[in-house]
């Protein structure tokens, strides 16, 4: 990862009327990673990325982007980040590749545009009006005029909302070459697999406030079910002697199928402890845990007042 920060948000609040949608979020998102954002339905996400590229006016704190101000300097913004939003329209009557050619006019040295349609599968497409698209091709549309003007940082919103699993794995492999390039991608999803497969940190927010920041394997680390045991047996077993097992937090049974949940390393003490009761386990598994279980210890948790950011470099 580089060592040069792209993204520095510090002390970045918001209110809308009496709601805060963002309270007293701090991150640093460096050069050529990507990085995901993560929370339930609002959050805060969309007005955090909104607020980096300078389409909000914040209340408090202080948002730089290459060191550019993206409200007090939106024409110095506009050549250095590209924005995707989860809900982007453009005027219905507009083609694919008319949308295509005014944005790469905006810009001294677009992307070629041609290429960009093909890659995301607008190609034959080209001659279509905005509103005779379906919601996947706006989509893909979207994310094309977000990279037409190479930027340094890019802005993605529910990058892979309406398109199939072909689609979107075609989509993810662009995130890949956009970021080997040495482009910053801001990342804002509610999916857990796209998050894990893309992302190399990811800050979870929730009520406002980042309530973790580290890579996948480090937030699936710190989860209640880091690695989960399974293990088949003929015989009855001392469930109760597994669950106090330091580590574990869990432990059941289910049509002769055991399953114990806990930190990363009481795979051995679980076996250690069937080998004390006299029990060979059958198809033992030891899999890591999931972001899923991550983000849910993580959101579900709303009496911790603490906040955890780890900020990994």
């Amino acid at each position: 990862m580089a060592s040069q920060p792209a993204v520095e948000v510090d002390g970045l609040r918001k209110v809308y009327g009496t709601t805060v949608a963002v309270d007293d979020i701090s991150l640093t998102v460096y050069e050529g990673e990507i990085f995901g954002i993560l929370g339930p339905n609002g959050a805060g996400k969309s007005t955090t990325v909104e607020s980096i590229a300078g389409l909000r006016t914040i209340d408090s704190g202080t948002i730089s982007v290459h060191g550019i101000d993206p409200v007090n300097q939106r024409e110095e913004i506009t050549e250095v980040l590209g924005v995707q939003l989860q809900e982007a329209k453009l005027q219905p009557k507009i083609t694919v590749q008319e949308a295509l050619e005014l944005w790469s006019a905006f810009y001294p040295d677009p992307e070629p545009w041609a290429p960009l349609a093909e890659r995301l599968g607008l190609g034959d497409h080209l001659r279509q009006r905005f509103e005779d698209l379906s919601g996947g091709q706006q989509q893909r549309l979207s994310i094309a005029l977000a990279l037409i003007g190479r930027p340094r940082v890019v802005v993605l919103d529910e990058l892979t909302t309406g398109l199939d699993p072909r689609a979107r794995r075609e989509v993810w492999e662009l995130v890949r070459d956009v970021r080997d390039r040495g482009v910053t991608v801001l990342l804002v999803t509610h999916s857990m697999e796209e998050a894990q497969t893309l992302c190399d940190r990811i800050a979870i927010v929730d009520a406002g406030r980042v309530r973790a920041l580290d890579t996948p394997a480090g937030l699936i680390g710190s989860a209640s079910a880091a690695t989960i045991t399974t293990f088949e047996t003929p015989v009855a077993i001392d469930l109760a002697s597994l669950r106090e097992l330091e580590g574990v937090t869990a432990a059941r049974s289910e049509n002769g199928t055991v399953t114990v949940e806990g930190a990363e390393g009481v795979a051995l003490a679980v076996i250690e402890e069937l080998r004390t009761q006299g029990v060979a386990p059958l198809r033992l598994r030891v899999a890591a845990g999931s972001l899923d279980a991550a983000y849910l210890d993580l959101t579900e948790n709303d009496t911790d007042p603490d906040i955890r950011q780890e900020a990994l470099r």
